[in-house]
């Protein structure tokens, strides 16, 4: 059994070791890593793995992002941050805010302290979630994928320095 420092996350024709030190497996390389801290407090250490070092194009490839939380956080509240930053990047209308609010309400589930919220995105299909690597509902949305994982990788992201470790960018 794998430990949870190491425990391996597969996904549909992905698999990679949820580790800094963990070798990638087909064909999926950890591009950067960072800590999310709000205060001082941390949030959450979050990964960004990808076939290909991203560049500014970063949507047009498939990639993951991985995040292990730190404390407890409801899902609800996680969506409502999650809508906020997407908005960061271009104007949402009504409908889609909508939709999408709800979509991820469904999906993701309060988290505790070692959790794992992991989400792959799939150029021109949508993203496909994972708690703790068990599988969520895919969510087939291309323009919602690549606003959602834009939160962190955008050149509008509220974290400018995250992006930039997640990137590769400060190397």
């Amino acid at each position: 059994m794998l430990s949870r420092r190491h425990c391996l996350i597969a996904l549909p024709g992905l698999a990679w070791q949820a580790s800094a030190e963990a070798k990638p497996e087909a064909g999926l390389n950890l591009v950067g890593q960072a800590q999310m801290r709000w205060f001082g407090l941390l949030i959450y250490d979050i990964r960004l793995w990808s076939e290909r070092k991203p560049a500014r194009d970063w949507w047009t490839a498939p990639l993951a992002l991985e995040l292990e939380y730190a404390r407890s956080l409801k899902g609800s509240e996680i969506a409502k941050r999650s809508l906020v930053e997407m908005r960061r990047q271009q104007p949402i209308d009504e409908a889609s805010a909508a939709r999408w609010m709800t979509q991820m309400q469904e999906r993701f589930p309060d988290v505790k302290a070692g959790d794992r919220l992991s989400g792959r995105h799939l150029p021109g299909e949508g993203t496909d979630f994972f708690f703790n690597g068990n599988a969520l509902p895919r969510l087939a949305d291309p323009l919602f994928s690549r606003l959602f994982f834009g939160i962190w990788l955008s050149e509008q992201t509220s974290e400018p320095q995250l992006r930039a470790k997640l990137l590769g960018l400060n190397a």
